[in-house]
């Protein structure tokens, strides 16, 4: 407000204005203090154009990158701003250079990953006759091992026309809640009912009863994984067809996998010859290991898949190992040889699926992983060939579909608990005193196997 002067009014000093607070230890009336001496202790604010030249004179002007040279050091800004800006420069490099890399390992594996969409259409024909899955989040997987000839794997015997068996078949059951997984290996001698299945070229085969791995060879994996369906009653959710050069390779990825032999080994057909003892087999030893059937035992395939399953124990608890899965430069040959050896259907074929797979069951105990033979015994009619033994197999059917639990423990000792429970096993012939010791309908039941905890050696 002003006055008719038009000058501003003096401010009035009233008695009830507010005034600013009085100092600590001082009386609101007293007299202002002269301004300190340099050698007082006390320090009073400066005075806003004093601060740039006691900061000049200290030595301490702002050399940040947007801060103007001074008289006394012209260049200094200018180099600070130079060397922040290469830093951030170098660091982008890095990054890319690091995005870069991985991106190209990314697209590699992703690409060695080939897809049978053959299958695919085929399974699409007979979808109303597949059976359902039963237990939600449960998966069920077939792996494949093909025998085939072609290519790289004419050493291992004649190509006829590129046409190939399933050399090796494991059922896969992983658990709805991922804490245990069971692979059941099914003979390739065993007499099967095999579906009329749709050839490469286009025509059709005729339902038969014939030896199960024929099916491969007759109609693909489709073919073979409609007669483990009809066989088992279990929904197959995927599947994976290894080659030989494959394992070769994923075997030295890992540097080898330790065995124990209890004898030599001479198998010309499989190209091993072995002397007795711990050793370490890699690529071409660990292959003909795994196919050997003249060279161990009685030449059974009943004694090739344990042997397989004690081999497959061994290769996954090293992979599990942190020097293999903590280690990027020894995991991406371990992964480069596995996605170059397998072949999937279209739910499994990039590296992102394999990897959601592999991350769901990455953490179950090696003692959980279990292996076993499905329940069989010598054809009837052919001692060469295999028959499913009955109810046992069926059992073991009817768990995995329904997610239950299983057991495996050394043949010897499923053996024994199976005598201890026939009627008459005491010494007189009679049952023994005491509780009936069959086992309850709801124990769980136990079958003659392995886990990937035990080793091949102890």
């Amino acid at each position: 407000m002003t006055d008719s002067a038009g000058t501003p009014p003096e401010p009035e000093d009233r008695a009830g204005a507010e005034q600013p607070p009085p100092a600590t230890g001082a009386s609101a009336d007293a007299e202002p203090e002269a301004p300190k001496t340099p050698e007082t202790t006390e320090t009073t604010d400066a005075e806003p154009d004093t601060e740039p030249a006691a900061a000049e004179a200290a030595g301490t002007t702002d050399t940040g990158p947007d801060a103007e040279p001074t008289a006394a050091d012209p260049e200094g800004a200018k180099s600070g701003r130079r060397w922040l800006r290469w830093t951030a420069l170098g660091v982008s490099v890095v990054v890319l250079a690091a995005a870069g890399t991985g991106w190209w390992f990314y697209r590699k594996l992703d690409d060695n990953i080939q897809t049978d969409t053959t299958a695919a259409h085929e399974l699409d024909k007979y979808e109303r006759d597949r059976p359902a899955s039963v237990v939600h989040d449960a998966q069920n997987l077939l792996l494949i091992g093909s025998d085939s000839r072609a290519g790289n794997n004419s050493s291992y015997g004649r190509d006829d026309g590129g046409s190939q068996r399933s050399d090796t078949t494991i059922l896969l059951h992983l658990a709805a809640d991922r804490l245990s997984a069971t692979a059941v290996s099914l003979p390739r001698d065993l007499m099967a009912d095999l579906p009329a299945c749709g050839r490469p070229d286009g025509t059709q085969t005729k339902q038969q009863f014939a030896q199960f791995n024929s099916a491969f060879e007759m109609g693909g994996a489709a073919c073979t994984i409609r007669t483990v369906e009809n066989m088992t009653g279990i929904r197959i959710d995927h599947h994976m067809v290894v080659d030989f050069s494959g394992f070769k390779d994923m075997v030295d990825a890992v540097d080898g996998v330790e065995v124990c032999l209890k004898e030599p080994v001479d198998d010309r057909q499989a190209h091993l010859k072995l002397p007795a003892g711990r050793q370490l087999l890699r690529g071409e030893q660990a292959l003909g290991f795994v196919r050997s059937r003249h060279g161990f035992g009685d030449g059974s395939d009943t004694q090739r898949m344990d042997r397989q399953q004690q081999f497959l124990g061994s290769l996954i608890k090293k992979v599990q190992s942190n020097g293999v899965l903590l280690n990027p430069t020894r995991l991406f040959p371990v992964l480069d040889a596995a996605t170059r050896s397998i072949t999937t259907d279209p739910g499994l074929n990039t590296l992102k699926d394999l990897y959601d797979l592999v991350r769901s069951v990455r953490g179950i105990p090696t003692e959980n992983i279990r292996f076993l033979t499905v329940p069989r015994q010598p054809y009837a009619y052919d001692s060469d060939r295999d028959e499913l033994v009955q109810p046992d197999a069926d059992g073991l059917f009817k768990q995995l579909r329904e997610d239950r639990p299983i057991k495996v423990a050394p043949a010897a000792d499923v053996t024994k608990a199976k005598e201890s429970t026939k009627p008459g096993s005491g010494s007189d012939g009679k049952r023994p005193d005491g509780p009936d010791p069959s086992p309850s309908p709801s124990a769980t039941p136990v079958y003659s196997g392995t886990n990937a905890a035990s080793g091949m050696c102890g």
